[in-house]
């Protein structure tokens, strides 16, 4: 039986997450958003889970729940596990969390389950991911760009999932009264640079296994950082770049 396709490469993000420099750019927002939401559920969590967040959101979840279990592929004082291989027995949780990770798994569907089948009855999935419209200005730069120069473009954005579809697939995963809704950021950046620094501040640039492993061309860069620029600008000069954040709730 064929497993999921392998979209990401799975063992590049987990160097990339170990060697990014930490930063709060958008993590400290959608961890206190989550961290909100969890304070407005009934019972308070005693046994919870964070899966693979980074320091900076964890720092707004430890209060929310009695007792913490924490994943990471690149923690020495946690779980070193992947999340589509979770080492969790059945309804071992009250509450399981996730931010700014989900969205580079290549199997989303098995997780939800996993996710769902390691919780306790009434206890709750609390996420947040990119998605939707995530970083569609960059996108379309390098794909015409590399049209224009190359004959065709090479993958070097994500593929991010539709709010619609998350919240069809919590169901899919049985999960109770599933909530998928959608925040979206646009940043403004003096220049392109200020975009690539945030991105690998994250440990969030290219770890797609159809990726070209080629240096990127001089001429590639120029035609893709002028097309950004003519085509998603403010009218100070400022560049715009689009991240939504798709926050997920479910009931085990």
């Amino acid at each position: 039986m064929r497993g999921p396709p392998q979209i990401f490469d799975r063992k590049l993000y987990s160097l990339r997450r170990a060697r990014a420099s930490g930063t709060d750019f958008l993590v400290g927002d959608a961890a206190a958003h989550l961290a909100e939401r969890i304070r407005a559920l009934k019972p308070a969590a005693a046994e919870a889970l964070d899966l693979n967040s980074r320091d900076e959101a964890f720092a707004f979840l430890r209060p929310v729940a009695s007792h913490w279990s924490r994943t990471s592929p690149v923690r020495a004082d946690g779980v070193v596990s992947d999340e589509e291989a979770l080492p969790f027995a059945r309804q071992s949780f009250d509450l399981i969390t996730s931010i700014l990770s989900l969205h580079a798994v290549n199997d989303v569907p098995g997780v939800l389950i996993q996710i769902r089948q390691a919780l306790r009855e009434g206890g709750r999935f609390v996420g947040a991911m990119f998605g939707g419209e995530t970083l569609r200005e960059l996108r379309a730069a390098f794909a015409a760009a590399e049209s224009d120069l190359r004959g065709g473009a090479s993958p070097r954005v994500l593929p991010f999932a539709d709010v619609r579809d998350l919240g069809a697939l919590l169901q899919r995963a049985g999960f109770g009264n599933p909530v998928a809704d959608v925040e979206r950021t646009t940043v403004r950046y003096r220049e392109f640079a200020g975009l690539t620094r945030d991105l690998r501040a994250l440990g969030e640039t290219n770890m797609l296994q159809q990726r070209s492993r080629k240096f990127l061309r001089r001429d590639v860069l120029s035609a893709a950082m002028a097309n950004y620029r003519a085509n998603n600008s403010d009218e100070s000069g400022r560049l715009l770049a689009t991240f939504d954040v798709i926050y997920l709730t479910g009931t085990a």
